[in-house]
């Protein structure tokens, strides 16, 4: 009896050992399970370039009759801008200021009593400034429309030709407008994404008056309107 106890006692202290042994031993540290990525977002600040097509429409009203000629030309230029997109939704709103070089060029001819004259029109450039609404329905999808005001360097030259006498006028102004546009935008890293838009351009009125001798003796009044629209493809890069 006594053996078997002494035999019990030894077991239970071997066993009390080794577990006080496992309890001194390290710990097996959980997997690293990486976070999830942020949600892309819209928000920040961007800077690009833009080519695409422009097409403009010269109106000039005179008192002897209307001129009206509209053309197409290349547009090309660079933007910077910025957007805010709300959480928990796909609402964008941003500002961006678009400057473009255009080759729009225009002439006209026309008749006046004893004298014919040319009317050449020309639009070097628009700058846009302009705040834009959007929404993203996916991440890296956006539609926008945007409107704001316009500039845009407008020129008119007007040459009658007289029996022995030429008479040149010319009117350069940069002139103050609106315009409204639609596109849409693609990201395709985290930091570059593509757009494609369209945007409509007015720039008012510009009057001028030319005289000649013998057929504007007292002054031929012209009146010239500029529109314009364009078609863009850009990137932009997105940073901040």
């Amino acid at each position: 009896m006594r053996k078997f106890a002494s035999i019990v006692a030894a077991g239970l202290a071997v066993a009390l050992a080794q577990a006080a042994s496992a309890a001194d031993l390290p710990r097996k540290a959980p997997a690293y399970v990486p976070p999830a990525p942020p949600p892309m977002t819209w928000t920040g600040c961007y800077i690009g370039a833009n080519i695409g097509g422009a097409w403009s429409r010269f109106e000039t009203d005179t008192n002897f009759g209307d001129l009206s000629r509209s053309n197409g030309g290349f547009a090309g230029g660079g933007q910077i801008g910025c957007d805010y997109q709300f959480a928990g939704n796909g609402l964008v709103i941003g500002f961006r200021n678009m400057f473009d070089g255009t080759t729009n060029h225009r002439d006209q001819t026309f008749t006046l009593t004893g004298a014919t004259g040319t009317a050449d029109f020309h639009n070097r450039w628009f700058d846009a400034l302009t705040g834009r609404i959007g929404y993203s329905w996916a991440p890296p999808w956006l539609i926008y429309f945007q409107g704001g005001a316009a500039w845009s360097r407008v020129e008119a030259d007007f040459t009658v030709v007289e029996p022995g006498l030429v008479t040149t006028s010319s009117a350069s102004k940069t002139k103050t407008g609106w315009t409204v546009g639609l596109g849409g935008e693609y990201r395709f890293t985290p930091n570059w994404s593509v757009f494609l838009e369209g945007n409509y351009y007015d720039f008012g009125d510009r009057d001028q008056v030319i005289v000649t001798p013998v057929a504007c003796p007292a002054g031929c009044a012209f009146n010239t309107h500029a529109k314009a629209a364009t078609v863009l493809v850009g990137v932009n890069y997105r940073f901040w």
